[in-house]
């Protein structure tokens, strides 16, 4: 597959690390976050600004030009976008896809970073769809559901079944350059509009076998982030997205607090007894969750660093910290709702949009119950089902 065309779209400005080039970003972000919404998609210019940067080479490793981040480091990074809004930390969350990419024989890893780092990934996997073996790889056809980031996507997935694969129920995944996919805009939801979640449409696509990986397989390359757990991380990207939104729903109702008087003329938001009492429960659930994913973050990474393999016990722990910042994510977004009353009921009021938003994250087959169930297996000594942790 030729993945040249590809370089002349990459963005070829250096890396900004510095907190002025990413605060002016989320300015514009917080700023544009309904336009994003009224669209249903982030607006092209953003991703690009995401590639400035570094959302996209954060976690790919150094031999092909990435940063090699910790894991903890791109978290938090998607965690500040997604206080400025949820479905740009939704999409830059997707950067993550360099770690389960690194999948891919090196071969082809050489040439899908051959025009440089920044690759924007997006696509679909499931539901997977039956590809044909043909000479050299398969033939694809088929739909697939949720291909969050899709409208600025360079490369686009979609999960296969082969005949007779052997991928330990795994899914198989395939890559195609985005020209190679239609996209469906029938994104249409409660929260996380802006995410551009259509379905991808692929209609007899040939991509060759070098061009496929084996989902949560073990990476090509022997970077340290090829030996974080890729399947847990998938999951802890998307759960800081969660948290962000919860941050930014506290920050709305102490700015609320100040200002917000009962129409009944009861004492002002701030001054009652109730709302003191909720918002330092909520501090405290939301400050405890994010150090419990954290800690367990760094924890593995350092693992990873030594050289050691990951523990089932460990990894099991990962998806556990995110599944559970997850729900207190949306159990704060709730409580920060309810606070304000009948002032966030309206469509454009940012606790609407937290309160919405937030719950979706939570409802992810990632971080949805069954990965509690599974964690509390492990826990416990017993085997999970395939692909956790």
């Amino acid at each position: 597959m030729n993945t040249a065309s590809l370089s002349g779209i990459q963005s070829s400005t250096p890396v900004l690390r510095e907190a002025d080039g990413i605060d002016a970003l989320l300015r514009d972000i917080r700023a544009r976050r309904s336009e994003f919404r009224a669209q249903r998609h982030v607006s092209s210019d953003i991703v690009e600004r995401f590639k400035t940067i570094g959302v996209y080479r954060s976690l790919l490793a150094k031999t092909f030009g990435g940063d090699e981040d910790s894991p903890a480091a791109f978290c938090r990074l998607v965690e500040r976008i997604s206080e400025a809004d949820g479905a740009c930390g939704w999409v830059a969350s997707f950067g993550v896809s360099a770690t389960y990419l690194a999948a891919l024989p090196m071969p082809t890893l050489r040439e899908l970073y051959a025009g440089g780092p920044d690759i924007v990934f997006g696509g679909g996997i499931y539901p997977l769809q039956p590809a044909r073996r043909v000479d050299g790889g398969f033939i694809v056809n088929g739909r697939w559901k949720f291909a969050s980031g899709c409208m600025g996507a360079m490369m686009v997935s979609a999960g296969i079944l082969v005949d007779n694969d052997q991928t330990g129920g795994l899914p198989r995944v395939a890559v195609l350059p985005a020209d190679k996919v239609r996209i469906e805009e029938n994104w249409d939801v409660i929260g996380l509009e802006g995410t551009g979640s259509h379905d991808v449409v692929i209609e007899d696509a040939f991509v060759p076998e070098q061009w496929t990986f084996v989902r949560g397989s073990r990476a090509s390359h022997s970077s340290p982030i090829g030996r974080y757990p890729a399947m847990a991380l998938a999951a802890q990207v998307l759960a800081v997205v969660g948290l962000g939104v919860a941050r930014d729903a506290l920050r709305s109702v102490t700015e609320l607090s100040g200002t917000l008087a009962s129409i009944t003329g009861a004492p002002g938001m701030g001054q009652r007894a109730y709302v003191q009492l909720e918002i330092a429960k909520a501090e405290a659930r939301l400050r405890s969750a994010r150090s419990f994913f954290y800690e367990q973050t760094d924890a593995v990474w350092e693992t990873a660093l030594a050289g050691d393999a990951v523990s089932v016990e460990d990894a099991a722990l990962l998806r556990l910290a995110a599944s559970h910042a997850a729900r207190v994510g949306a159990d704060v977004s709730r409580a920060a709702f309810a606070l304000a009353g009948t002032a966030a009921i309206y469509q454009d009021n940012a606790l609407a949009r937290a309160l919405s938003d937030s719950l979706v994250v939570a409802q992810h087959a990632f971080l949805a119950e069954g990965t509690l169930q599974s964690a509390g297996q492990v826990l416990l000594g017993q085997s999970p089902a395939s692909g956790f942790p």
